[in-house]
């Protein structure tokens, strides 16, 4: 049970004040369950799935104490460290820290490779009370000297099991032997496995140990579907499916079917972005903003987006292929109904692949309604309510020199009316392909 308020939790008023400016008053499970004794500076132990509010759960603590800790910020000398496996996810979490941050007097950055490090290097030299990092150039910047991790006073380690699953558990511990072991530590991971306990046991003190929920909880607010296709059928179900209204996210296996993918559901008038290993830190973000923007309501990744992107408003996740391990199948699948709201999951399936999908949805302890379709049938208008529309490809042009905008959502002269289908020749569905009346796609978004 939650608590009421986070202020009957200790967080400070200030903080909470800002909380409640955003319109976050209630604790989720995973806060109310550690707050109390993250505030009292025990080291703590989190298990809770993608979207309970881990993020808040650690930043609150951190933030309150750090403030009534009374030190003062050195140069190249941070007071708190926050791990991520990637850098989407440290930036998310900066975001987050920002505005509680600024109401504490606090100064963060994040530090992750893909970008130049001078603004790193310079924002550190100047002194920052929490680094935000990726393991990798953190550890690069510890060996120039650019940066100390003797006077930490909390490190959190996020997602802990993912930082695992990357290769990244040597450098971690590294890092972590640099910081005292007097310090509050915090851990944070959807799974509890024994790479994970691995650094429990070796640098959590006497850790408090709080599951929020269970390994399979992701599925109590999802509807799963797997749609059995034939390879013909595969690419007209698809498109059919993401020109719904409404955010989508695609999954592939590998980073050329994620551009491929993307490549032909923009030239089927559905404006799509892609996401994998092989893209700069520039398309990275621009790939993002235009996600977050709307302005591409699909996106198409690899698993390098199931942990670390956080998107609020995720109506649908397809599996295009499916993922080779059931964890993976779960992360995934956990872009959709974070914070309490519902979604649908769906995995298309080809004749040679029922074996494996069956053998994945038994392990993550689901069991999906399959149904063999083509790209007219009736269920497609269920899963994803509302008229299909095909404004026309995603189009990322170079940024202008007089500071104009730098992407469009079509190309110049490209209709953005919704009754045509680009090349596919496809009609957007009536109404009578959609869902019963009553019922729309905003079922399934986050609030």
């Amino acid at each position: 049970m939650t608590s009421s308020s986070f202020a009957s939790l200790g967080v400070p008023t200030t903080v909470c004040q800002v909380l409640a400016e955003r319109g976050i008053t209630t604790p989720t499970p995973i806060q109310a369950a550690t707050l109390p004794d993250s505030l009292a500076g025990r080291d703590v132990l989190g298990r809770g799935r993608t979207g309970s509010g881990k993020t808040y759960a650690f930043l609150l603590p951190l933030v309150a104490r750090l403030t009534e800790s009374g030190g003062r910020r050195q140069p190249k000398r941070p007071r708190a460290l926050v791990l991520a496996p990637t850098r989407e996810l440290a930036t998310q979490i900066d975001e987050a820290l920002a505005p509680l941050a600024q109401a504490t007097g606090l100064r963060s950055r994040t530090v992750f490779g893909g970008v130049g490090q001078n603004p790193q290097v310079q924002a550190l030299a100047r002194g920052v009370d929490v680094v935000v990092a990726c393991p990798g150039r953190l550890e690069d910047l510890l060996g120039q000297g650019h940066v100390s991790l003797d006077a930490i006073e909390i490190t959190i380690l996020d997602e802990a099991d993912h930082m695992a699953d990357l290769g990244f558990l040597p450098v971690v511990k590294r890092l972590l032997d640099r910081t005292p072991a007097s310090g509050q530590r915090m851990l944070f991971s959807a799974t509890l496995d024994r790479a994970v306990n691995s650094l429990v046991s070796r640098y959590l003190t006497k850790p408090v140990t709080h599951e929020a929920d269970s390994p399979q909880s992701p599925v109590a607010k999802m509807d799963h579907h797997v749609l059995h296709v034939t390879p013909e059928a595969h690419l007209p179900v698809l498109v059919d499916l993401v020109a719904a209204p409404g955010r989508t996210v695609v999954f592939t296996r590998t980073k050329h079917r994620a551009k491929k993918l993307a490549r032909q559901l923009n030239a089927s008038g559905v404006p799509a972005v892609e996401l994998h290993g092989n893209l700069s830190q520039g398309a990275r973000t621009r790939t993002m903003d235009a996600f977050h923007s709307g302005t591409a309501n699909t996106l198409v990744a690899t698993d390098i987006a199931a942990r670390g992107i956080h998107v609020d408003d995720v109506g649908l996740v397809i599996h295009a292929d499916p993922p080779v391990e059931h964890k993976a199948y779960l992360h995934r699948s956990g872009r959709t109904a974070r914070a309490g709201a519902s979604g649908t999951v769906v995995t298309l399936m080809l004749d040679d692949q029922v074996r494996d999908v069956r053998d994945l949805t038994r392990k993550a302890g689901i069991r999906p309604t399959t149904t063999r379709v083509t790209a007219s049938h009736p269920l497609l208008g269920e899963l994803a309510p509302g008229e299909r529309s095909f404004p026309g490809p995603f189009v990322v042009t170079v940024p202008a020199q007089n500071g104009q905008r730098s992407g469009s959502a079509t190309k110049a002269g490209q209709s953005t009316r919704s009754g045509r289908s680009g090349r596919s020749g496809r009609p957007r569905r009536s109404n009578g392909g959609a869902a019963p009346a009553g019922r729309n796609r905003s079922r399934r978004r986050s609030a």
